[in-house]
C-alpha cells in the first residue's frame, strides 16, 4: 500500500470524476464524494485501511478540459497541497471535436492537450508523494472509429508524461477494452463516456490495485 496513514488524496478531473460531488469541494457526508469512482475508491481505502484514515476529496468538474484545469490549479490543488494526486482529463478536450466540431475555440488540440498536462505534472510532482495519471477514455471498441482513433493519441500523451514524470499510470481505455470483450458499451454507459456502476467499480479498482490497496 502506497498511501500512508493521514495522506491527503485529491482526485481531479472533468464529469466522470465529478460525479455530482458537493461544491466546493467533495468530501464529507451525504454523498459528498459523488456517484462515482471516487466515492468507491474512500469507500475501500476506509472500510479495508481505516487505521490509515485517508482523507479523500473529490475535485472534478463536469464539462472541464486541460485547460479548465490550468485556471483552478492554484486553489484546487497547490493550495490544499495533497500528499498524492490523481488527474484523469482529456475527454471533453476530444469530444467537443466531434460533438461541437463548428465551435473551434472550444476544442483543445493534441499538441496543447500534451503540453498543457505536462506542464501541470511538472509542476506539481515535486510537490506531492505520488501522482496517478490515469488516461482519458471511449468506450468504443472499433479503434478506427474517429472519436476513437483520436482518444488513443490523447491516451498516448498520458503515457509518455507518466513515464517521463515517474508518475502511476492507469491505462482506463485498455480496461475497457478488456471489459468489452464480454459486454456492450451500452451495459456501461448510454453515451459511452459516463459510467454507470460498473465502469465506476472497474475505474476505482484499477487506482486501488495502482496504488497497491488491494493486497488485503
Amino acid at each position: 500500500m502506497l498511501l500512508t496513514a493521514g495522506s491527503k488524496l485529491i482526485m481531479i478531473g472533468d464529469s466522470v470524476t465529478d460525479c455530482g460531488r458537493a461544491q466546493p469541494a467533495g468530501e464529507g457526508l451525504f454523498a459528498a464524494l459523488g456517484n462515482g469512482y471516487v466515492s468507491l475508491v474512500d469507500g475501500y481505502l476506509s472500510a479495508v485501511y481505516p487505521e490509515l484514515a485517508v482523507r479523500v476529496i473529490n475535485k472534478g468538474t463536469s464539462g472541464n478540459t486541460v485547460r479548465s484545469l490550468v485556471e483552478r490549479w492554484q486553489n484546487d490543488v497547490i493550495d490544499l497541497k495533497p500528499d498524492w494526486l490523481s488527474i484523469m482529463i482529456g475527454i471533453n478536450d476530444v469530444w467537443r471535436q466531434y460533438d461541437t466540431p463548428r465551435i473551434p475555440e472550444g476544442h483543445v488540440l493534441l499538441a496543447e492537450y500534451r503540453t498543457t498536462l505536462e506542464q501541470l505534472v511538472t509542476r506539481t510532482r515535486p510537490l506531492v508523494q505520488g501522482l496517478v495519471l490515469m488516461t482519458p477514455y471511449y468506450m468504443e471498441p472499433n479503434r478506427q472509429d474517429a472519436m476513437r482513433a483520436t482518444m488513443d493519441q490523447y491516451g498516448q500523451a498520458v503515457r509518455d508524461i507518466a513515464q517521463q514524470h515517474r508518475c502511476i499510470l492507469v491505462d482506463t481505455q485498455a480496461l475497457f477494452d478488456s471489459l468489452f470483450q464480454h459486454m456492450h458499451p451500452n451495459n456501461v454507459a448510454w453515451d459511452r463516456v459516463h459510467p454507470n456502476h460498473i465502469g465506476a467499480t472497474l475505474l476505482s479498482r484499477a487506482f486501488l490495485k495502482a496504488v497497491g490497496a488491494l493486497e488485503r
